[in-house]
């Protein structure tokens, strides 16, 4: 691989700065939350979508919402019920009586960032009005492909204690989701914190009196994609990713490893977070460091392991420490 010319290194430098920025930026709204931050920013990167889980009431709408501020972007919410219908994510043609003609008229999925609220509360035929969306950035409608906005990223949530009249998404729609993002309750320091802003007036639907400005745009974006994209992978690394894919597909307490694009999606991941941390290569602990949020809603756990106590996290913590690291 080539070296970088000067004015490469410099736009990549820039891009990271405006990037690593996004955390002091959000932080005016978002209290802690740093992992699932930079998982956003990591799905950006990469392309991405995410899906982010967490019960009610820990900011995660807050975090999607300050997350396009700080990126001058476009965002829209969805909240999915029961009752929402393909057309109303999509788009419809309507009847113009002046015209006597069909015209199309754009659904919220024509944005940036679409925030999917409780998505496993509405049924399969409306969660899979968003798998050509993600998959191919294109919705069609009446037969007519149309094009998504870019950048563009599905931001999903769900509530992962409560499932009475839910529908869980189905594997191959947990597959197209680049990450898996768990949004904890906050410590105690930091619901302190939390309450503090609000006595002091702050209010979560005014992200301007907050403060929060756009530190980065669609052109740095660009520029740090495309620096992502010149990180290089060693052979023995990406050894080591399949190594770790392969062991899942391996476990007894599993019935569905992660599968090739697993592979695929870690690897991109991982490339991302070793250029955010300033390196043009990638190293075994970028690997590491994004395999739980990448591999953890690729899994399938047996009923008995699941008895147990066996979580998806804790099977991919113990293939990696037993996947042979390359040196």
């Amino acid at each position: 691989m080539s070296a970088p010319t000067p004015e490469t290194a410099e736009s990549s430098d820039r891009a990271r700065s405006s990037l690593e920025a996004l955390r002091t930026e959000i932080a005016k709204a978002v209290v802690g939350q740093d992992p699932a931050v930079t998982g956003l920013v990591v799905a950006l990167l990469c392309r991405g979508h995410v899906l982010l889980e967490g019960v009610p009431g820990v900011a995660k709408t807050l975090l999607v919402r300050a997350l396009a501020a700080s990126l001058e972007l476009d965002t829209k919410r969805v909240q999915f019920t029961p009752d929402l219908m393909p057309s109303d994510v999509t788009g419809s043609l309507v009847y113009d009586t002046h015209t006597s003609r069909f015209s199309f008229q754009p659904g919220p999925v024509f944005t940036n960032l679409l925030l999917a609220d409780e998505i496993n509360r509405t049924p399969p035929k409306t969660q899979s009005s968003l798998l050509e969306a993600m998959e191919e950035r294109q919705v069609t409608v009446d037969g007519t492909p149309r094009p998504l906005p870019e950048p563009f990223l599905v931001a999903a949530t769900q509530n992962p204690v409560e499932y009475e009249g839910t529908y869980p998404l189905p594997e191959a729609q947990l597959d197209r989701f680049l990450l898996k993002l768990t949004v904890p309750l906050p410590s105690r320091e930091d619901e302190i914190n939390v309450l503090t802003r609000h006595a002091d007036g702050f209010n979560p639907r005014d992200l301007d009196a907050a403060g929060v400005r756009p530190v980065a745009g669609p052109a740095e974006l660009e520029a740090a994609r495309a620096a992502v994209a010149k990180t290089s992978v060693s052979a023995d690394i990406a050894a080591y990713v399949v190594d770790i894919c392969r062991a899942t597909r391996e476990s007894p307490s599993l019935t569905l490893g992660a599968s090739p694009r697993g592979a695929t999606a870690l690897l991109s991941t991982a490339r991302a977070w070793a250029w955010l941390t300033g390196r043009d290569y990638v190293i075994p602990d970028d690997v590491k460091a994004l395999a739980l949020p990448t591999l953890r809603h690729r899994l399938q756990l047996r009923p008995e392991a699941e008895m147990e106590g066996v979580t998806a996290d804790s099977v991919i913590t113990a293939i990696l420490a037993h996947v042979p690291v390359p040196r």
